[in-house]
């Protein structure tokens, strides 16, 4: 990698204000391997004609990853056996290997700690209800976003990851639901959430493709609906413009957590290059384009930002905008060992809960899976840094 990490936050983004909270050993970091999932249709007819393969093999080899999430080509029977050796090292380097696996509720919610080719760990978190199962991915090794209740914005940003190694977190966990490795037997797949460690619109043009790619039917992509997709940010206005712009209808969450810009310039450092209000303007944008509710994401901590008065100023900056434009998903916060961050008081969450509905506003408090196996992002990475 270039001493210039590519962040996609938009320039400037190394002073002032903000700036990105760069791990101190994210320069020594090179490039994943080029993996199927990185490549266009013409570079991948382009790289198996190298091998002396015709270009109907290339869709062979797709349909294998996309339609039988399978990357082992020793294995494709109705591929010649003096290329499949060939073919998996040119087109399935390994890209993520399992280094820890925690279970959960019953079975029904797995973490997994992924080591990288350099040695970087990541997370993912795969969770069955009794009507969907939605995969929590991951688009960077650590965060620059600096949050201070956040574990993963304690690590610092390292580096982007691939499209090839976020699509392998979704094809992993696909094949898992279709071979009944998860309690409850045989399923399918059928939510992605970009909430795992890292800023998706930091790392845009590789979370782009892989939301094509997800969405796609198979064998140009693995068939999860891109109305089954979020993609979360803490509020880099210049992505919510652009991802408005691509016309593609996914779900926007909004990590705002705080309902002013005093509060919020304390908890999500972003806010100072982005205010609330520059903010909730993108957010209702990208309703209006793409008549999808918004989701926003408030995580309560005790006394910070959880009081009756916090809810009122959050009921009216959203109100603000019209009706029915958000659903407002209160998180009690994980809290992090040794922090200050800790969750609200039930009492003081149902409060808030009650408050925005009195307001008009649809709000959900968000199902916290996982609590017992260091459920929140960044928390297995930070144990485990090697």
């Amino acid at each position: 990698m270039s001493e210039e990490i590519e962040t996609g936050i938009t320039t400037g983004g190394r002073e002032g204000a903000f700036r990105d909270i760069l791990s101190k050993d994210h320069a020594r970091r090179g490039k994943p391997p080029l993996h199927f999932a990185d490549l266009s249709e013409e570079e991948r007819i382009e790289r198996a004609g190298q091998l002396g393969l015709p270009k109907f093999r290339v869709k062979q080899l797709a349909n294998h990853y996309f339609a039988h999430l399978d990357t082992d080509a020793e294995s494709f029977t109705d591929f010649p056996a003096a290329k499949r050796g060939e073919a998996a090292e040119a087109f399935f380097p390994t890209l993520i290997e399992p280094m820890l696996v925690q279970k959960a509720d019953g079975g029904t919610t797995i973490k997994t700690l992924w080591r990288l080719f350099d040695d970087s760990r990541i997370e993912s978190v795969l969770m069955r209800y009794p009507n969907r199962a939605t995969l929590c991915i991951s688009s960077q090794v650590g965060c620059g976003m600096g949050c201070p209740f956040c574990a993963t914005g304690k690590l610092g940003l390292t580096r982007n990851m691939s499209a090839g190694e976020i699509l392998e977190q979704v094809r992993v966990a696909a094949a898992a639901m279709r071979d009944g490795e998860v309690a409850g037997g045989p399923g399918r797949l059928s939510n992605v959430v970009f909430m795992g460690m890292g800023e998706p619109m930091g790392n845009y043009r590789a979370v782009l493709s892989a939301i094509r790619q997800i969405s796609a039917m198979p064998p140009e992509g693995f068939g999860i609906s891109a109305r089954n997709i979020t993609v979360s940010t803490v509020g880099v206005v210049p992505g919510i413009r652009k991802l408005t712009a691509e016309g593609i209808p996914v779900r926007l969450a909004v990590s705002l957590h705080a309902p002013n810009d005093q509060l919020r310039d304390e908890l999500v450092p972003m806010n100072r290059r982005f205010n609330i209000t520059q903010l909730l303007d993108a957010a209702h944008d990208y309703y209006l384009a793409s008549k999808r509710r918004v989701s926003i994401e408030y995580a309560l901590m005790r006394g910070i930002n959880d009081q009756p008065v916090h809810a009122r100023q959050l009921a009216n900056r959203l109100n603000h905008y019209g009706d029915d434009w958000v659903h407002v998903n209160p998180i009690p916060l994980n809290p992090i060992e040794g922090s200050k961050w800790t969750a609200s008081k039930p009492e003081d969450e149902q409060e808030f809960l009650d408050i925005l509905h009195r307001a008009g506003i649809t709000a959900t408090l968000r199902d916290t899976r996982g609590s017992d196996i260091d459920g929140a992002c960044g928390q297995l990475a930070a144990k485990n840094r090697g």
